[in-house]
This record gives C-alpha cells, sequence and structure tokens, in this order.
C-alpha cells in the first residue's frame, strides 16, 4: 500500500508473521513439536503437555534494510544527483518485539492463550523519500516549469526534499482449548483477537533550478500525517497426532482476517495540477476513509520424526491464501500464486542441560511485476537459523536464537511517457531471540 515502508522483517506470508518467540528463531519448524513454545505453530500439542501451568516469555530484535535502485531519463535532471540512477534505502528496526504464552493442562483438558504482534512489525524510514514520488515530480517540473517561471527565468533543472517513514502493528491475542479424543489424538479450538495500527507520515517538496538560482514551488508539494487503525478477529482450528513416541503430525487452519483500517489524516495538497495527480496516489489516506486490507487465511502442516532419543527432525509446509484475501482497489488479483513456505529443522541434545537447533525454510510469494512497487514490496527468500536451548532446571530453561534471511533481488520496469522506469528491489534482515520457560 502506498507509504507502507513498513513491511514484515519476520516470517510469513503478506501482513503475516509467523515466527511468534526464540524457539522458532533458532527452530523454525514448530509445526510438529510439542512444546510450550510451540502454542502457536501447533496450538492442539499443547493437550500432551503435563497437568499443571506452563509459562514462556519472549523478545525478538529485527534489524532490516530495504533498497530500491530506480533508474529513470528524467533523474539527469537533478542537479545534486544528475544521474539517471538514484538508490533509495530505509532501515527498519524493531529492538522490542516482546510476545508470552500461557497454557494450562489438567488430565484430557487444556485451555491456552498467546500475545504477540502477528503482523507489521516496527518502523522504517526513508530519509531520501522513494524513486516513484521522485520520478513523478521530475516530469511535473520538466514540463511545467518553465512555463510557469518568470519571463527571463530559465529552467535548469530541479532539487527534491522528500522523505518518507511509517510504522506499523498488528497486536494478536489467541485463546482456545484443547481436548484428548484418545490417548495419541487431541483437538483445538481457539480465536485470535487482531488490532492494527498504523501511522504514515511523509513530504515531497520540490524546487525548480534556475540561471538565477531555485525557485521554490512549494505549492507543488504534498505533505502526509495518516494514522489507521481496525479490529479483527479469526477462528483457527487444529489437531495434532502423537502416533509414538517417535512420530507426531499436526495441521491447522486459520480463517482470514477481516480488516477495514480507518483513517484519521492530515493531507496537505497543492491548489493546482498537482492535486489531480496526487489524488489518486493519496486517494486511500482520505480523512475518515476505511481502507480494506485483509490477512490473508492460513494452512500450516508439521511433521517430528525422533530417530533416536537425543536428536529431533521436524518438517513444516504453510500456505497463505493471498489470492483470496481482499485487498485495496482489489490488488489481491494482481497476485499470481498464493504464497508457499517449506521448513525443515534439527534438534540435538548434547547433554541433559544443553540442546543445539538449526534449521532453514524457503518463501515463495506469487506476485506479478504489476504488484510490485517501491511503495509496497515482497521479495521470495530463503532463511537460516540456529540457536540453543538451555534447560537450568527441570522447570526452567531459556532459548536464544539468530537468523538471517537472504532475500532474492528483483527488477521490476514500468513503461512511462518519458520513458522505461526501472525499479531493482534488495532486503536484509538479522533477527536475534531471547525466551525463558517455565513449568509451575
Amino acid at each position: 500500500m502506498a507509504f507502507a515502508a513498513v513491511s514484515s522483517a519476520f516470517a510469513g506470508g503478506l501482513l503475516t508473521n509467523t515466527n511468534q518467540n526464540a524457539a522458532f528463531v533458532r527452530n523454525f519448524a514448530q509445526e510438529g513439536k510439542i512444546d510450550i513454545t510451540s502454542i502457536y505453530a501447533n496450538p492442539a500439542g499443547g493437550a500432551f503437555l503435563e497437568n499443571g501451568w506452563h509459562l514462556s516469555l519472549n523478545n525478538q530484535t529485527a534489524f532490516q534494510q530495504r533498497s530500491i535502485e530506480t533508474t529513470f531519463p528524467l533523474f539527469q535532471y537533478n542537479t545534486e544527483n544528475p544521474s539517471p540512477t538514484h538508490r533509495f534505502e530505509g532501515k527498519a528496526t524493531a529492538p522490542v518485539v516482546p510476545s508470552f504464552t500461557l497454557s494450562y493442562n489438567k488430565d484430557k483438558w487444556s485451555v491456552s492463550a498467546h500475545f504477540a504482534i502477528s503482523g507489521g512489525g516496527g518502523k522504517c524510514e526513508f530519509d531520501k523519500g522513494l524513486g516513484s514520488f521522485e520520478a513523478a515530480y521530475s516530469g511535473v517540473l520538466y514540463q511545467m516549469a518553465p512555463a510557469l517561471l518568470p519571463p527571463g527565468v530559465t529552467f535548469q533543472g530541479y532539487t527534491l526534499n522528500s522523505f518518507m517513514k511509517g510504522k506499523s502493528y498488528h497486536f494478536g491475542l489467541q485463546i482456545g482449548g484443547t481436548y484428548k479424543f484418545t490417548d495419541n489424538i487431541a483437538g483445538f479450538v481457539g480465536v485470535r483477537g487482531l488490532y492494527a495500527t498504523s501511522n504514515y507520515n511523509g513530504a515531497v517538496n520540490p524546487a525548480a533550478t534556475t540561471n538565477v538560482g531555485n525557485v521554490p514551488l512549494y505549492n507543488y508539494g504534498i505533505e502526509l500525517n495518516c494514522d489507521q487503525t481496525a479490529l479483527g478477529a479469526a477462528i483457527i482450528l487444529g489437531v495434532d497426532w502423537k502416533i509414538n513416541d517417535k512420530w507426531n503430525v499436526s495441521a491447522k487452519y486459520e480463517s482470514p482476517t477481516r480488516l477495514n483500517l480507518k483513517n484519521k489524516s492530515e493531507i496537505i495538497v497543492a491548489e493546482d495540477l498537482v492535486k489531480e495527480k496526487a489524488a489518486s496516489i493519496l486517494s486511500q489516506f482520505e480523512d475518515g476513509k476505511k481502507v480494506r486490507e485483509d490477512v490473508p487465511a492460513l494452512l500450516a502442516l508439521g511433521v517430528q520424526y525422533s530417530p533416536i532419543e537425543k536428536v529431533r527432525l521436524s518438517a513444516g509446509y504453510h500456505q497463505f491464501f493471498d489470492k483470496v484475501s481482499t485487498k485495496f482497489l482489489n490488488k489481491e488479483e494482481l497476485i499470481d500464486h498464493n504464497t508457499h513456505e517449506f521448513l525443515l529443522g534439527a534438534e540435538y541434545d548434547i547433554c541433559k542441560w544443553l540442546t543445539i537447533s538449526g534449521s532453514w525454510e524457503t518463501t515463495r510469494y506469487g506476485m506479478n511485476d504489476e504488484f510490485m512497487n517501491d511503495l509496497s514490496f515482497n521479495l521470495s527468500n530463503n532463511m537460516i537459523g540456529a540457536g540453543v536451548r538451555i534447560n537450568a532446571t527441570k522447570k526452567l530453561s531459556f532459548d536464544l536464537g539468530y537468523m538471517c534471511t537472504f532475500y532474492e533481488k528483483r527488477e521490476v520496469t514500468t513503461q512511462t511517457a518519458a520513458g522505461p522506469k526501472t525499479d531493482a528491489f534488495e532486503r536484509k534482515n538479522h533477527t536475534f531471540g531471547i525466551g525463558v520457560n517455565v513449568d509451575l
């Protein structure tokens, strides 16, 4: 979405974070596991925890860099950077991403609660703005400035004072219950309430460079400050089959979360030709308007196999139903296929107090070139993670993990009246996690 400088710095599909704690950071394939830290990924597996209270407290710290290298013919008229190729960089930081999980088990029954940031995940700022806005304004200045300048003043080029920043968080609280139908099969029914909050703030203020210096054209500028909020809910169903001490399999389905983001906006736009051009860009930020941005449904499958007592191998699969998730201006129609994720993980108990783990995940997005732009983009990627669990006592353990993401660079070319505009998209991501788990 426009001005959406923030997007998930974590794993998952569009508008979804699947990493909810430090245990995920060190081992992505949580779907087949039975543990207090796996209640999000495999809620039905919580039925097989021991009787009593179980608690997990976690924090993640994520750092992400988003880079767009834009090539456009009119950029050569930027007197401060007279090159047809400009690079725009944004840094997204999320120093504190907390979560907690609580479960109470009694014989065949258990109830659980889980809180985390289910989407969004931080803030991001482009201190030089974005290429799409400079391209639009360079065209306006190149075409209109010569005719609007005083007699004897000739157009030489332009300068641009621009910035973009935003923040976005989806706070999710999951509550549900499990029941063991047999000693080996359990089911889960629950609901996740979601509170979405975002802020987008930006400005574009151009000036024409002339034979007598810079002539401000601030009446061509745009300033935006928009807050968005929404409430939504999803139904969650899960099943776990603990076949024996070596094998465990699970499945989970989450319904789509309907989000109608309501705008509270202040927009300052010129009373001239730019206003018409800006109207289409900023229409979704009109004050009081509701913007549809649903979180897609999710199907998650998992399996864990323990060939020997100290070793556990796990695998998982996610499908996010992006193509049927309603978005502003029906943008879901620009998605060729749903998002798919494949996950592998392994754990080894070195001794009774130390477990080491490593994992791999790949995410394949299905957006076509028309969906992609520098205002909002996702890139298919591969991710690796590793870490440890320290068992301080029988009832107290700690998770420590690190993961990094390797994004695939993607180039998209758009034809314009001034010539082709090419955007090369890149991202980098590093995440650290720490958690403490207690059996009460």
